[in-house]
């Protein structure tokens, strides 16, 4: 395996990518919201498609701003359909996001089909193009997510009780005057943002994964909420340098050319959820089998006769 500084700079730009998904993904599972990361991540194609057709080139800016908007309708328009039209959250999420992507599939089609978009890199991502072929070059998708790591960061801790109480008790948080529903919004504005600036390393598919993974094997290795973001962040960074490695080395031992890199972070960050199911300090699947095991139920001979209620023993 020759390591380049190419190697670098996309194990950088992974780890990047997921310390920005899991900071949000963490109060996504807490919330029992899991899949509006799903749903925003596939409503984004619109807004890149408006973008193009209003701006005519494919500047970064506007298309960031277009897919974020897009982003945030999509969390807005989802709650108002759960709300307003007694439809569950899981249900209103599935109409929301497969509309809004069919319709910026027809609006490509009809107005922006020379525009160059590969299938698979909407997908999973082309995070080995992202990174410099020249040293000393700084990869601009390594400062996109940079940029939205400091964001997150900088939003969590300063709204960090507002969020806390208002996904563990949002009545509570209504009661004090937290505004539950504010930090709702905010939070779906957060997952927008961070999942726009992932779409080009690790595609619409693969940025599920680094939203929900690692915040899932964090709630099983802990059950406070500030440890929980730090190992998610650790979880998701150390997926992205295993799964940069396998990349570059498992299709070789299996008589392959190569592999994605943003495939491999997936399969990375499910084989640490793995060994976090089974061996979890508190949760871990062998844990409590081996506990089990080691609470031997007593003999008969030494179970004392409880006797009759009210009646004395001489």
């Amino acid at each position: 395996m020759n390591w380049t500084f190419t190697d670098t700079w996309i194990v950088i730009t992974g780890m990047l990518c997921a310390v920005a998904c899991a900071l949000p993904g963490c109060f996504l599972v807490l919330r029992r919201m899991s899949m509006m990361g799903d749903a925003i991540s596939h409503a984004v194609l619109p807004g890149l498609a408006i973008a193009f057709m209003i701006t005519g080139a494919r500047e970064s800016v506007p298309m960031f701003l277009g897919a974020v908007a897009t982003g945030v309708f999509t969390a807005l328009f989802t709650q108002w359909i759960h709300r307003f039209a007694n439809v569950d959250q899981g249900a209103a999420m599935g109409v929301v996001f497969t509309t809004l992507f069919a319709i910026g599939l027809l609006l490509i089609v009809a107005a922006a089909d020379h525009v160059d978009l590969d299938p698979g890199c909407v997908l999973y991502g082309a995070i080995e193009t992202s990174a410099p072929v020249v040293p000393g070059e700084f990869p601009r998708a390594a400062a996109v997510l940079g940029a939205v790591v400091v964001l997150n960061l900088l939003v969590i801790a300063l709204f960090y009780k507002e969020l806390r109480l208002s996904s563990f008790d949002p009545a509570l948080a209504d009661t004090l005057g937290f505004r539950p529903g504010l930090m709702h919004y905010l939070l779906m504005t957060l997952v927008a943002i961070t999942t726009v600036a992932a779409f080009e390393s690790v595609g619409s598919i693969i940025v599920i994964a680094m939203l929900i993974v690692p915040a899932a094997t964090a709630q099983l290795l802990t059950k406070r909420l500030l440890p929980m973001l730090f190992t998610a962040s650790i979880t998701g960074a150390l997926a992205a340098l295993l799964g940069h490695v396998g990349a570059i080395t498992v299709p070789m031992w299996l008589g392959f050319q190569g592999s994605s890199t943003s495939g491999m972070m997936a399969a990375a960050c499910g084989l640490l959820f793995a060994l976090a199911w089974l061996f979890a300090p508190g949760e871990g699947l062998v844990t409590r089998w081996r506990k089990s095991a080691n609470q031997a139920p007593t003999p008969p001979e030494l179970r004392k006769d409880p006797g009759i209620p009210g009646e004395s023993l001489h």
